[in-house]
């Protein structure tokens, strides 16, 4: 008995061991992928930007306050366009103890509501003399349909900051030189835009399961990329330049609307791969502040770099989408 029980004991310290071993290795992996592989490239514009005026939509949490944050620390007078009044003024709280910038503002902002979006624009071209950037950041991943009726994620990630950048499209314009900046994602190429499922259903595609959400956030990012083509071409002859971007895969706060079997498999999977918000939003100020990318208006950015053989940009594809979009919001 005696020899059986120290056997045991030998056993069971071996394989202490080894788990404590693997799990060494799997925390220096995870720590080497993310000095490596993750590693995200920084933003290395010094650009100032005192007495310019920038509108950052989704601002309160993730890349959003991030992008805020390193705005308003340039000098920005920053615009926190959010839903959430409650969370954007704790973000303000945040950033203006940060930065020691007060000119940090929260205008409410629904992008689920036509009518907020305008109100909104309308709030701010009667209080803002100028708008030298904006930053169409905020996402979501939920099921659900907009207070007009569209599919929730369709009407977010792209109808909501359509109407936005077309309403202050003039103000951009007497700004200049201006930019526009449209949070994307790698997730449009596995996306394609149905025509006639949005003009049926004014919605991208139907089922609303965890599986479908992902198809439609992943068809919502290409539309962003396709609105950012054409909008190019429709500035081609201003001061205003717009780009749209993948930002890494981020830990943020996107997928909180999402089932319990997501929450459950997919998020555990994918967390140890998941970067911190401030390398995410890097790309977007990349976008926002780099000097002499000008001539790169309408293109799609990674990793603070421009792709330029990017197959979503399909001229016509991206027009027959803004010609949709003016439809459903009643500019056409």
């Amino acid at each position: 008995l005696y020899s059986q029980g120290l056997y045991f004991c030998v056993f069971a310290v071996r394989m202490l061991l080894e788990l404590l071993l693997f799990g060494a290795a799997l925390v220096g992996l995870y720590f080497l992928l993310h000095l490596t592989v993750l590693k995200m490239p920084r933003c290395k514009s010094d650009v100032t930007l005192n007495g310019k005026t920038a509108i950052v939509t989704g601002a309160n949490t993730g890349i959003g306050k991030t992008t805020a944050m390193d705005l308003a620390r340039r000098g920005a007078r920053v615009i926190m366009a959010c839903r959430d009044r409650g969370r954007a003024e704790a973000a303000i709280k945040d950033i203006v103890q940060e930065t020691g910038n007060n000119q940090v503002v929260f205008m409410q902002l629904d992008l689920s509501s036509l009518k907020s979006v305008r109100s909104f624009a309308e709030n701010f071209l009667r209080l803002e003399s100028r708008l030298d950037l904006l930053i169409n950041n905020a996402g979501l991943l939920s099921k659900g349909k907009t207070e007009d009726g569209f599919g929730m994620i369709f009407g977010v990630n792209h109808l909501g900051h359509f109407l936005l950048t077309v309403l202050l499209l003039d103000r951009l314009k007497a700004s200049g030189p201006s930019r526009i900046v449209t949070v994307s994602s790698d997730g449009h190429k596995g996306g394609k835009v149905d025509f006639n499922c949005l003009t049926t259903h004014r919605d991208l595609s139907l089922g609303d399961n965890d599986f479908q959400l992902l198809k439609n956030y992943c068809h919502s990012k290409l539309c962003n990329i396709l609105f950012t083509t054409e909008l190019a071409k429709r500035l081609q002859d201003s001061d205003v330049t717009c780009y749209s971007l993948h930002p890494g895969i981020i830990k943020t706060e996107i997928a909180r609307n999402t089932g319990f079997l997501w929450k459950l498999v997919v998020t555990p999977i994918f967390a140890p791969f998941l970067v911190d918000a401030e390398s995410g939003a890097q790309t977007t100020l990349h976008c926002a502040l780099e000097p002499g990318i000008e001539h790169l208006s309408g293109h799609y950015f990674s990793s603070c770099a421009p792709l330029t053989n990017l197959k979503a940009r399909d001229d016509a594809t991206a027009k027959k989408l803004w010609e949709l979009s003016e439809s459903f919001c009643g500019l056409s």
